[in-house]
């Protein structure tokens, strides 16, 4: 069994065990589910941040990206993560978050972190259904002179969302599909 291998499991197992829900559920799209994933149940725990984060490094380091950042909430653990685990790895990454509106002082910015004009980026969620967040993310890069490479998700729940970041022109990567974490649904 690799290392990655390894790490894929017992992320898998934590995703299932801690952040997925089954009930009446309004989700982030408008969308009702009777199931959810609150991953922030993995993405802030001590042993679940660190094998999100190694994976996204190492596909990260593949892909020869250095910059990572997402819209503000659902990239934040992550985005934090990863910046760590690169450091720790000895592949340094850099992140930013993109805020739903402007700041309203200070630098009036989109963005929050040190990233430049031309930077080639990752972007990044914890659950995708529509891809409306991950779009978003894209489109503030974009706007802020970012070059977004490729979009990462936890999770990918199936549902469009995919097909919806495709249309973007940025290639979709999750870590996982609804459909690896629960076979035959």
């Amino acid at each position: 069994m690799t290392e990655t291998y390894a790490i894929r499991e017992r992320l898998r197992n934590l995703l299932i065990e801690k952040a997925y829900l089954t009930g009446d559920f309004v989700l982030t799209s408008g969308k009702r589910s009777s199931h959810y994933f609150d991953t922030k149940q993995v993405t802030l725990d001590g042993e679940g941040l660190p094998l999100c984060a190694d994976l996204i490094v190492a596909k990260m380091r593949a892909a020869g990206i250095k910059v990572i950042g997402g819209l503000t909430l659902g990239a934040d653990p992550l985005v934090a993560g990863v910046v760590d685990a690169g450091y720790r790895l000895g592949y340094p990454i850099g992140g930013y978050i993109a805020r739903k509106e402007p700041k309203k002082h200070g630098t009036t910015g989109w963005i929050e972190g040190p990233v430049e004009a031309g930077m080639r980026v990752a972007v990044i969620d914890d659950v995708v259904t529509s891809g409306g967040s991950l779009i978003r993310a894209i489109d503030i890069s974009r706007q802020e002179m970012l070059e977004p490479l490729v979009a990462y998700a936890l999770v990918d729940r199936g549902e469009g969302g995919a097909e919806n970041v495709a249309k973007t022109g940025v290639p979709f990567e999750p870590l996982f599909r609804y459909s690896e974490l629960f076979p035959g649904t």
